[in-house]
């Protein structure tokens, strides 16, 4: 907070126009107890807090210095903050003293425990299990009283998460039976469907829905490459930047975006994949040339494209903003990690100077 309590005391004290010592008859303590508060020393006691915001003619939180707006946007710049740097050490740092701060946001507790969790994939069960109580705690503050689904889901996630990591992987698939959709039941889909077919509306949610899903389908495909046990590193790469060429070619003889859709998520996903899982320089270098002209030409077009902007909704805000200078910025102010040692190559700075 921008003032402490005995900030606060002092300067509704000397509104008033009175002495420490007229104040602190009013309240029955010494003179030195209202010198201490005043100088950030020590804190009124408990008791004292409803009758100081009284005596003042004030609320208790504007006795404490407390703003509801200055608090939400703390949590809103900490998580800002946090998804800037969650993939180096400086993340974590970040999200345990936002949690800390502020351990009943529900986005904070959602972030924290996915963080320490090791993400939404690749859990090392032993992790979990050490976490398990504080992370079922939270999950059941989440269940019992946020509304956001999103957040809900994830907290059934991780409650699934855990019944694998103890061996209970039928209880754990039940519960993804139960509580989340298939794919033909989505919001997507039934937004869609609301729509005769030959309405403007149908058309926008058709095209919305394509890239959204074009987002997704790639991503997978640059997995499925990437974890191709017949392949070896070398033909890891080589076979992405083909695939890659191929969309962006089709992109360019078409000028269909749902290609360009296709070769952003594709090669975003395996340079991601490359970087952080044994791919060497030039390899990570190669696929971010063409990830990047990639998602340049995606953020120019999303201008003219209402169903291609409209599909950046489910971004934060900062990559929702301009996916694109959110690249960049991610790449070049990387301060740990495999990504801060990249920038020690030339080839790598290069290809970040001629798209900056």
């Amino acid at each position: 907070m921008e003032m402490t309590i005995g900030a606060n005391i002092k300067r509704l004290r000397t509104a008033k126009n009175i002495t420490q010592e007229e104040l602190s008859l009013a309240m029955n303590v010494t003179c030195a107890a209202v010198s201490k508060w005043e100088r950030g020393e020590t804190y009124p006691d408990i008791t004292l807090l409803q009758p100081l915001a009284y005596f003042f003619g004030v609320t208790l939180d504007q006795l404490m210095g407390y703003s509801e707006e200055k608090i939400k946007a703390e949590i809103k710049e900490a998580i800002s903050e946090y998804i800037k740097h969650r993939n180096d050490k400086t993340g974590r740092d970040i999200i345990v003293k936002a949690y800390h701060d502020y351990p009943n946001d529900y986005y904070i507790m959602h972030y924290y425990m996915w963080d320490i969790g090791g993400n939404f994939a690749d859990n090392d069960p032993a992790v979990l299990i050490n976490h398990k109580d504080e992370f079922l705690a939270i999950c059941e503050k989440i269940l019992d009283g946020c509304t956001e689904e999103n957040l809900r889901l994830g907290a059934w996630n991780m409650r699934a998460k855990i019944l694998h990591a103890e061996g209970k992987t039928d209880e754990a698939l039940e519960i993804y039976k139960t509580k989340f959709t298939d794919w033909y039941t989505t919001g997507g889909q039934k937004t869609e469907q609301l729509f005769a077919k030959d309405t403007s509306e149908y058309y926008f949610h058709v095209r919305k829905n394509m890239y959204e899903l074009a987002d997704f389908a790639s991503d997978k495909l640059g997995r499925a490459v990437f974890f191709d046990p017949s392949l070896s590193m070398t033909e890891k790469a080589e076979r992405a930047l083909y695939y890659g060429e191929l969309m962006l070619n089709a992109f360019e003889k078409t000028g269909d975006v749902f290609f360009l859709v296709l070769a952003k998520s594709f090669l975003g996903r395996i340079e991601n994949d490359f970087c952080y899982r044994g791919g060497t320089d030039s390899q990570v270098t190669m696929l971010m040339d063409k990830n990047l002209y990639a998602t340049k030409k995606l953020e120019e077009l999303r201008k003219e494209n209402d169903a291609l902007n409209s599909s950046f909704d489910r971004y934060f805000e900062d990559a929702r903003n301009d996916l694109f200078k959110f690249n960049i910025d991610y790449r070049i102010n990387a301060k740990a990690g495999r990504r801060a040692e990249l920038l020690k190559n030339k080839e790598y700075t290069a290809i970040l100077d001629k798209y900056r």
